[in-house]
């Protein structure tokens, strides 16, 4: 396996329960800005007997990536749910879940209206 593949992966472990992350924070913190797609693609080809919160990454949006009729959407949402993640219409508020939010409020004095 290719050391960026393990860096993507080692970066979506990371994502503490409770928060989220899009697809190209994953990317940047592995060290591959721009490179979102390849997050979307790796996390649809973990290998056997990896468990990743494959449901903490979402599109940069916030909205979750699945088709809202699918089961996987459905687990999405369940999963996050049960962390504490508000999902709404199938959209997660990165501003308060994201794993960028705190330090922003720190760095910057941002709260959530």
């Amino acid at each position: 396996m290719r050391d960026s593949h393990l860096r993507v992966y080692a970066a979506i472990a990371a994502i503490p329960r409770g928060r989220v992350a899009s697809y190209g924070a994953i990317a940047r913190r592995a060290g591959l800005p721009g490179r979102a797609r390849l997050v979307g693609t790796l996390l649809g080809k973990t290998p056997e007997g990896m468990t990743l919160p494959w449901h903490r990454v979402l599109r940069a949006s916030g909205q979750i990536a699945l088709d809202p009729a699918s089961a996987g959407y459905r687990a999405q949402c369940r999963l996050l749910r049960a962390e504490g993640v508000e999902v709404r219409n199938g959209r997660v508020a990165l501003s308060r879940f994201g794993l960028d939010a705190d330090l922003d409020r720190e760095l910057w004095g941002l709260h959530e209206a």
